[in-house]
């Protein structure tokens, strides 16, 4: 192979390594009182969901917000598919604005590829389409919230968006905190959520 012809294909390859790092996914960080959790948002695979995400953190809905929820061995019925996670969100600090939002547009994991394993972040929700500023993050791998899963009635999993890059130990110490029927007590404060 002639060098010149070397040279231009690793001229493009690093030229279009520059660029894929350019455009890199957005990062955010989600700042509570036991320290910061980071997260990748996969706007690539998930936009829809992702992208309201980023809405909320650029309104400010999440200031003085909390993480309220955990999910645990201890706090489920024995007869029920478990699952392990933290939840956050507006539901206490903002009931009337989270009322008020509109539904998301359900996008599934056979759709984005995005699984609920240990670290993802996914938005709760009822019925599909009613995902709003309540999200979770997983302490282990639950294939159950994924489509086809067994932790939700219709089968249409959670819409999975995104994966702590950094703070998995302050996820689970937020996990470990004292709760009773599944409310933390107290609830864990998010100052807030802002880009990276």
């Amino acid at each position: 192979m002639p060098i010149r012809l070397i040279i231009f294909i690793l001229t493009i390859f690093v030229c279009s390594c520059k660029e894929e790092t350019k455009k890199g996914l957005p990062h955010v960080i989600i700042e509570t009182g036991y320290g910061d959790i980071e997260i990748e948002l996969y706007t690539d695979r998930a936009p829809l969901t992702a992208n309201a995400f980023l809405s909320y953190i650029d309104s400010g809905f999440y200031d003085q917000s909390n993480f309220y929820r955990v999910l645990s061995m201890y706090n489920q019925p024995s007869n029920a598919p478990k699952a392990f996670l933290i939840q956050g969100g507006i539901w206490k600090s903002n009931n009337a604005l989270a009322q008020r939002l509109q539904g998301i547009p359900h996008e599934p994991t056979n759709k984005t590829g995005i699984l609920h394993k240990e670290g993802t972040i996914s938005m709760a929700r009822n019925e599909p389409g009613s995902a709003g500023p309540e999200f979770f993050i997983m302490v282990e791998d639950e294939t159950g919230f994924d489509y086809g899963g067994e932790n939700i009635e219709d089968g249409l999993g959670f819409a999975a968006f995104g994966s702590v890059v950094r703070g998995m130990p302050i996820v689970r110490k937020i996990h470990n905190l004292k709760e009773i029927n599944h409310y933390l007590d107290p609830p864990v404060f998010i100052k807030t959520i802002r880009r990276k």
